[in-house]
């Protein structure tokens, strides 16, 4: 009687155990990101005033695509990033409304483990990864390398012929491609 209660005992906790193991979160991803690692920007992009908002304007001071960085610190609506090279500061401000990403998503976006590997692309591809901009027969992941991902409230597949994004935060331009490649830019 002993032997069966201290079964029952075992696979009652085990049970219980198994039920209330933590699922790791994106919020809780945050926290197992490390601040001494070094990531690279993803592609390139544009910060003002050593602000980079996830809208993903295409103003401002050009950061290149590989760049180096540090994750100094991120909260629920940014990050702050250390550029290896210069000691600069950027801060990732987090616009949920237009990326609908949370800020570890944004920031899996924007900087990864591995530098990009540039030698995929055309040689006129990669001058215009490296300048930031878009010009057509670009591949898809090729854009994506040059100007990062558009909003999504505006460009929700990156399936989509058309992709919307803004130069500023009055004016946008539409990235249309056919055939997997960039056909027109429109303004």
């Amino acid at each position: 009687m002993f032997k069966k209660s201290v079964i029952f005992f075992v696979l009652a906790l085990m049970t219980l155990l198994l039920g209330c193991q933590k699922q790791l979160k994106t919020t809780d991803a945050a926290a197992s990101t490390q601040s001494s690692q070094i990531y690279y920007t993803q592609f390139s992009l544009f910060q003002e005033k050593n602000t980079f908002r996830t809208t993903n304007y295409r103003k401002g001071i050009l950061i290149p695509i590989n760049t180096a960085v540090t994750l100094q610190a991120m909260k629920s609506d940014e990050a702050v990033l250390r550029l290896v090279d210069s000691g600069q500061t950027l801060t990732i401000e987090n616009v949920p409304k237009h990326t609908l990403d949370d800020m570890q998503t944004a920031f899996n976006k924007i900087a990864g483990l591995s530098k990009v590997d540039l030698s995929l692309f055309s040689a006129e591809e990669r001058d215009a990864i490296m300048a930031g901009r878009v010009i057509k027969g670009m591949s898809r992941k090729a854009v994506l390398a040059a100007i990062g991902y558009p909003p999504r409230h505006e460009t929700p597949s990156l399936d989509v012929n058309d992709w919307s994004y803004w130069s500023n935060r009055f004016n946008r331009f539409v990235v249309h491609f056919k055939n997997d490649k960039v056909d027109s830019i429109a303004e």
